[in-house]
């Protein structure tokens, strides 16, 4: 649970302390905007990402692999407090249990609403799929790119970090990285 007043009063000494007023009238509601959009921005602080998984059905063992592709995130570099944003993909095979895909997209923003690293954001999600549906195996691959490298540091705009990680199958190699890459990016 975010600390709204500790937010505000924190906000309004920043403001002093990078030299501007936090009188001045564009700057008056900014300790509350930050306060509400902090609430927001880290709602998953605290939540186990299991408990996305709210509805899973029983299915008799289908074979193949579910996929979901392409779903936008935003999360918070615990390094430099910046965003960072992109798509992940993930993919599971079903042994006798699926889940609704917004159940996965849930889970993506449990795990990204809160400071984060993008490597333990990867893994955490697949834990997460591959625990909650007892799945065959689970790939989940993350691409994104870090406010904190493209407005400072290096200053590299357009640059994005690709992660992946593995359970089961996808593991030891009867399903290769390259054939579920190839599901996610035909087409």
């Amino acid at each position: 649970m975010v600390d709204g007043d500790s937010i505000r009063e924190s906000i309004i000494s920043i403001l002093k302390a990078i030299g501007d007023d936090p009188k001045r009238e564009g700057l008056l509601d900014t300790p509350d905007r930050v306060s509400r959009s902090y609430s927001e921005l880290f709602s998953g602080v605290g939540l186990d990402p299991l408990e996305a998984f709210t509805t899973i059905f029983t299915q008799e063992k289908m074979g193949g692999t579910v996929i979901l592709k392409d779903t936008p995130f935003y999360s918070f570099c615990e390094h430099h407090l910046l965003p960072f944003y992109g798509v992940a993909h993930m993919g599971y095979i079903p042994n006798g249990k699926v889940a609704g895909v917004s159940k996965l997209i849930r889970a993506l923003e449990i795990l990204s609403r809160r400071l984060q690293i993008q490597e333990r954001l990867t893994n955490e999600l697949a834990e997460a799929i591959y625990r909650a549906l007892n799945a065959d195996g689970v790939i989940v691959v993350i691409e994104a790119e870090h406010l904190c490298m493209a407005m400072r540091g290096v200053n590299k705009p357009g640059t994005r970090i690709m992660t992946s990680t593995s359970r089961g199958p996808f593991t030891n190699g009867q399903i290769s990285y390259t054939d579920f890459m190839g599901l996610v990016y035909r087409g």
